[in-house]
């Protein structure tokens, strides 16, 4: 096989081999970055003048698989970076406390003893189904049986809270 000149073998190549170049990045895992691989491909040839090359084909696949791992590098790089930016800087600003003030504890304290008393004038088993559920964390069906209760039942009484709960907030807007 005979060298060809670098520009206008390459060159050619490229355009031929375009579609190639671009499903070979993305079966190396380039996903949507393989359009924009293939253009940094393109420049890098237009931009150097590397010499004759035996195989044209062979050049543009390793030089696009060395763009694909420089860039998966930077992002990664990228990404270590703003983690460890975060994990340095992640605290309250100087005289800034992250704990709320006296006068929002007080009001969030009031907030919750509305909402305690408004599930508890629901009746003992809506509010007991609501906690249980909601606050504790448990799935309806572990409360249904627990309350030997049917999992419609449960589904019905938390419906009822949810309601009241929604009502309650459209009034304190």
């Amino acid at each position: 096989m005979t060298a060809e000149p670098s520009s206008a073998g390459l060159e050619a190549a490229f355009l031929e081999n375009r579609e190639k170049l671009v499903r070979f990045l993305r079966a190396r895992g380039a996903g949507d970055a393989a359009e924009d691989l293939v253009q940094e491909v393109w420049l890098k040839i237009t931009a150097s003048s590397p010499g004759p090359v035996a195989s044209p084909l062979s050049y543009l696949f390793r030089t696009a698989d060395r763009l694909m791992i420089d860039r998966f590098r930077s992002v990664r790089q990228a990404g270590l970076r703003d983690r460890d930016w975060t994990q340095v800087h992640a605290g309250d600003p100087p005289g800034i406390s992250a704990e709320p003030s006296p006068e929002r504890r007080i009001a969030a304290a009031q907030e919750a003893a509305s909402i305690l008393a408004l599930l508890d004038g629901l009746g003992a088993r809506v509010a007991a189904i609501f906690r249980r559920h909601r606050i504790e964390g448990a799935p309806q069906k572990t409360v249904a049986a627990e309350m030997g209760l049917s999992l419609s039942t449960v589904e019905a009484e938390l419906r009822v809270a949810y309601r009241a709960l929604a009502e309650w907030k459209e009034r304190e807007k």
